[in-house]
């Protein structure tokens, strides 16, 4: 125990405990565990709130459920009266974090930097409170540094060390180019750490190479080093794909209540207690709990996820939308009726119309053999009788129900 733990009294020693037990909750690694007890005993002692960091190269504005495993741990720490440091790329994203990329990343302008930029404070702003963030732009002190400036930085960082790197080894196994600019990726965002002497930065499994550049980089230029709190991935709902709008396996933030409950009842059971852990604000001895009611059959997977769904929109929406979003989902799904609202869609084609051909064109599927395939699984119906035939000739009329899939309901007004 070091000299710091023992002159704490025993109220400041409970208190450190317990910040360390929630911010360890869910982390995949952190690095160390000495120093993250050392930073919060320090803070507690001296009544010195911790500076954590988040980086963000706003690539792309779309925040799900994945992105919000990172948002909710800046919120605990937030909730202790800790400091955030809210970091934009906008230099850094002009080159492109090579993470996980077998190519050379897109290079975003100024111009597409501010617009993602400002969608995601929109979107953060559900999860953490945005008026006692920190907000720094890294062209503030990256782009005042003259080309002796990054030599020098270059000079505290060997190729060796860089080429560590899984997506450089990969694409060198591969014969894939490598353009000089990517490898100051880390170096620049090692730097941000620097430049801000933040106590903590938190980030994705993915992003272990370039946080552990900031203790490096920090320690080379006479600084305390940050201790790299790593969080897992989310897998998606598909329960095997990283959460991501591309697998089309997300929840977005954004959604409606209704989509956002109806999806979360998909996720799959044996990941029930991870996405409590990581994306609800439940505590740990409530996980915990659960987690074991679960093993143990006191709590039934159906109604453990019926909470976690609930839960998830109340969130994001509300307390009312949640309880109407399963009302919903218990009206429609479990007792098989229709729905109280469906969206009302104006019909202006022809009045008699191929099955393939109308769900299409109400965009409740994106092709025509999508929508074969779900006919043959039973996941088509007009006015609640199911689908049977692809080559169905379908009469448009006036007030005709169309339901694709659990979820999908449109009602055409002639």
């Amino acid at each position: 125990m070091s000299e710091l733990i023992t002159n704490l009294t025993q109220e400041q020693l409970q208190e450190v405990k317990r910040q360390l037990a929630i911010y360890a909750q869910g982390v995949q690694e952190i690095i160390p565990t000495e120093e993250l007890e050392q930073k919060i005993a320090r803070s507690v002692l001296e009544n010195r709130p911790l500076k954590i960091k988040l980086g963000l190269d706003p690539s792309a504005p779309d925040v799900h459920l994945g992105h919000t495993v990172v948002l909710n741990k800046m919120r605990q720490f937030q909730e202790n009266g800790h400091i955030i440091q809210l970091i934009i790329g906008d230099f850094t994203g002009k080159i492109g974090d090579p993470t996980g990329k077998s190519v050379a990343r897109k290079q975003l302008t100024d111009e597409e930097v501010k617009h993602n930029a400002k969608t995601y404070f929109e979107q953060f702003a559900k999860v953490i409170d945005m008026d006692k963030v920190e907000l720094h732009y890294n062209s503030k002190w990256l782009s005042q540094l003259n080309f002796e400036d990054v030599i020098q930085l270059a000079g505290k960082i060997t190729v060796a060390r860089l080429l560590e790197r899984d997506d450089f080894e990969e694409r060198i196994a591969f014969n894939k180019p490598i353009s000089l600019h990517e490898f100051f990726y880390p170096l620049m965002q090692g730097y941000d750490s620097v430049m801000l002497e933040c106590d903590i930065e938190l980030g994705g499994t993915d992003q272990h190479f370039n946080i552990l550049m900031g203790r490096h980089f920090q320690e080379k230029y006479g600084k305390e080093k940050q201790v790299a709190l790593l969080m897992p991935l989310l897998e998606g709902l598909d329960g095997v794909e990283k959460m991501s709008k591309s697998k089309k396996n997300y929840i977005g933030i954004d959604e409606s209540p209704q989509e956002m409950y109806g999806k979360a009842m998909s996720i799959p059971d044996e990941l029930m207690s991870k996405y409590f852990e990581l994306v609800t604000d439940f505590t740990p001895d409530e996980v915990k709990t659960i987690t074991e009611d679960l093993n143990v059959g006191i709590l039934h997977p159906r109604d453990a996820k019926m909470l976690l769904a609930k839960t998830i929109v109340r969130m994001y929406h509300g307390a009312d939308a949640a309880e109407k979003a399963e009302n919903h989902f218990i009206t429609v799904f479990q007792k098989g009726t229709m729905p109280d609202e469906i969206p009302v869609i104006k019909w202006t084609g022809q009045d008699q119309v191929s099955i393939p051909d109308l769900i299409v064109e109400l965009d409740l599927l994106t092709s025509k053999s999508e929508v074969r395939r779900m006919i043959s699984n039973n996941g088509i119906k007009l006015n609640g009788e199911k689908v049977e035939d692809p080559q169905l000739q379908v009469s448009i009329t006036n007030g005709l129900i169309v339901q694709v899939g659990k979820r999908k309901f449109i009602k055409i007004q002639k």
